[in-house]
């Protein structure tokens, strides 16, 4: 067996204690593998004639444990916390088989960390960003009231601070971050809540155990929370056009944001833009699906309702005065490239506008338009932006009573739906990297 020991939020001091069981454990190992902190903490009780090894590179590491296994001699992995939780029991179980795994984890810096604060965390969503691109967790936090995430060298508190400040329509002390460092320490333990810009100004050094953000006017869930864990999504999307204020039918109509919404593919971790906003309506439905959103808006009116959608059906939505495309360079220059974006209306302008978001779009772009004779000229715009273009005219009639109690089909107008496609563009949605095959 290889037994895997969670010493704590922070990994055992030196000088503390393990419980019993993992005290022998310990002595009764033939090779231990940890941190240099995790092996100087159990120093005393490690056979003397017992191999260590510091846990740096995971590979020589895993090989060596193989070498132990095959001989049938015990070995015990030393880890922070619980090691079953975003830890090395992954790793572990996809080499050795989960059979042969003896798991006693601690307290995760997770659960440490709102317990600090006296929060739940069941209705929370954890993200790590230790090792991997922290894009996903950045738009994580823009997207969700309560989010923990796990930092990395190049992905701490400063990193998330500084992508999270002062963006364009970013309202101030719209999050908190609380950086909670050296968990379980009763010497240097801290958990200190900055602002974004605050936390963008500092170096917080090696000691940070875990970062919550949260918009803290809705750190508890509204009633009993049934399903914990990432969020879920919506029970029902391309919502009714009534359910949206609106002025003069300026809506993307349900059919067209039923499509619209599935060429987006907008999900946790995403980034998507609303361009030319009108009501939100498909902005709404985006961050309903889980989607970081930022929707461009000309008229201070418009934007104002895409703000009140967002409030009424309980989503963050960033909202950018300007018109596109004049004002996207300079609206949109300190965003980060959205995964997806959705442009509606555009008039003559257009093309320059479809120019303009697929050269920074990730994945896919989609466009709706009335007018016919611009959809060559779209095409081409996404043509020659890079991307595999595909289209669709949709047109739909709804029931509509009649008197006497009798039915008939009202057509609505036909709009053309294209989209654009970034050829082989696809994100790991364990590691948030591109390029890595699901």
């Amino acid at each position: 067996m290889i037994t895997v020991i969670g010493t704590g939020v922070i990994g055992t001091r030196t000088g503390a204690p393990l419980p019993p069981d993992a005290t022998a454990a310990v002595a009764g190992a033939a090779l231990v593998v940890g941190g240099r902190r995790h092996l100087a903490a159990v120093s005393a009780t490690v056979p003397a004639d017992a191999e260590r090894v510091v846990l740096g590179a995971l590979a020589p590491a895993l090989d060596t444990i193989e070498e132990y296994v095959g001989k049938e001699r015990p070995v015990v992995v030393l880890a922070s916390g619980d090691p079953g939780f975003f830890g090395i029991v992954r790793a572990l179980s996809e080499r050795f088989g989960a059979g042969r795994l003896d798991v006693r984890p601690g307290v995760s810096s997770v659960a440490a960390a709102f317990a600090r604060l006296g929060l739940t965390w069941d209705d929370a969503v954890i993200v790590s960003a230790h090792g991997r691109a922290p894009r996903t967790a950045v738009n994580v936090c823009r997207a969700r009231p309560k989010v923990a995430v796990l930092t990395g060298p190049g992905a701490g508190p400063a990193e998330l601070g500084a992508a999270l400040a002062g963006g364009p329509g970013e309202g101030p002390g719209a999050r908190v971050l609380v950086v909670a460092s050296a968990l379980g320490d009763p010497e240097l333990e801290r958990v200190e809540r900055v602002t974004p810009a605050e936390a963008a100004a500092r170096d917080w050094g090696d000691a940070v155990s875990v970062v919550l953000c949260l918009d803290e006017a809705r750190t508890l869930a509204p009633g009993p929370v049934t399903v914990a864990g990432e969020f879920a999504g919506p029970a029902r999307w391309a919502l009714d056009e009534r359910e949206f204020a609106h002025r003069d039918s300026m809506i993307t109509k349900f059919e067209v944001r039923a499509l619209a919404l599935a060429r987006l593919g907008p999900r946790l971790g995403d980034l998507v833009w609303d361009i030319g906003a009108g009501s939100g309506s498909v902005a709404v439905e985006c961050a309903r699906l889980g989607a970081a959103v930022v929707a461009v808006e000309r008229t201070p009116d418009g934007a104002e309702r895409v703000r009140a959608n967002a409030a009424a059906h309980g989503v963050d939505v960033r909202v950018v005065e300007g018109s596109a495309p004049d004002d996207l360079p300079a609206s949109c220059g300190e965003l980060d490239d959205p995964d997806a974006v959705f442009i509606g209306g555009g008039g003559r302008e257009l093309p320059a506008i479809v120019t303009a978001c697929a050269r920074r779009a990730r994945r896919t772009v989609v466009v709706a338009l009335a007018a016919l004779d611009r959809v060559p000229a779209v095409r081409a715009a996404l043509i020659g932006a890079g991307l595999d273009c595909d289209g669709v005219l949709l047109q739909s009639s709804r029931l509509a009573p009649l008197p006497g109690e009798v039915t008939r089909l009202a057509a609505t107008n036909p709009v053309f739906l294209l989209w654009g496609t970034r050829p082989t563009a696809h994100t790991d949605r364990r590691t948030g990297d591109e390029g890595v095959a699901l």
